[in-house]
């Protein structure tokens, strides 16, 4: 069984990496890969009370691959990490299977409360470079979460959610396909922002017409 678990850890990253060449490469040079082993042997001490052990084992992922994870996170089959560097997950977290995570995501609480305090990953979602998924929230089934987002509520299955503080701009419209096109994902920042500037462009047309109707007046005047 154990040999089946780390060959999937494996497999995942071919099927989502286009960049990975052979196993020798994955085994020896994915850190995201490393961070994942290292937290399957600190979570299992963790479980039998070996608590120092499993913080020490995980502090040394943490500064051999700049990936954090705390070992009593929940994490299960096939979870991808890309790239890596600064990933945060915190010790309540629970992630099911085949979801993927890019760098600079933080899976994090909202403060010191005790108990279920860090979120919930659901099985097939992917949360973008850069996100931040805050509290005791869940982020449904083949859901995405958009590169710097602030998600600090509930996402539903088969959704994407963007923006800060983060918001649903898709839900059920289609099947959300899991793929690395992160970028192409809705932007409602950018959006408002236009919106923004159109408004300004319209507002100075309306002040260039009631200069010139002011100066056509005043010429008129003088005559």
């Amino acid at each position: 069984m154990m040999f089946k678990a780390l060959k999937e850890d494996i497999d995942v990253v071919f099927e989502q990496d286009p960049a990975a060449r052979s196993y020798f490469e994955v085994i020896l040079t994915y850190s995201g890969l490393h961070a994942i082993w290292s937290h399957r042997l600190a979570h299992k001490l963790y479980k039998n009370k070996f608590f120092f052990l499993a913080r020490l084992i995980s502090q040394i992922s943490r500064f051999f691959t700049g990936i954090e994870i705390h070992p009593g996170a929940q994490i299960g089959r096939r979870f991808f990490i890309d790239h890596g560097m600064g990933v945060v997950i915190g010790e309540t977290c629970e992630i099911g299977d085949n979801v993927t995570v890019f760098q600079g995501v933080t899976l994090g609480g909202t403060g010191k409360e005790k108990g279920k305090r860090h979120p919930t990953i659901k099985d097939n979602a992917l949360i973008a470079t850069g996100a931040k998924v805050l509290g005791s929230i869940t982020i449904g089934e083949n859901s995405k979460v958009g590169a710097g987002s602030v998600v600090l509520h509930d996402v539903p299955a088969n959704s994407t959610v963007v923006g800060i503080p983060g918001r649903v701009v898709i839900k059920n419209g289609m099947k959300v396909k899991k793929d690395l096109n992160h970028s192409d994902l809705p932007d409602p920042v950018a959006d408002r922002l236009k919106e923004l500037e159109d408004r300004i462009f319209d507002l100075q047309e309306e002040l260039a017409r009631v200069q010139k109707e002011r100066k056509h007046k005043y010429d008129n005047s003088n005559l």
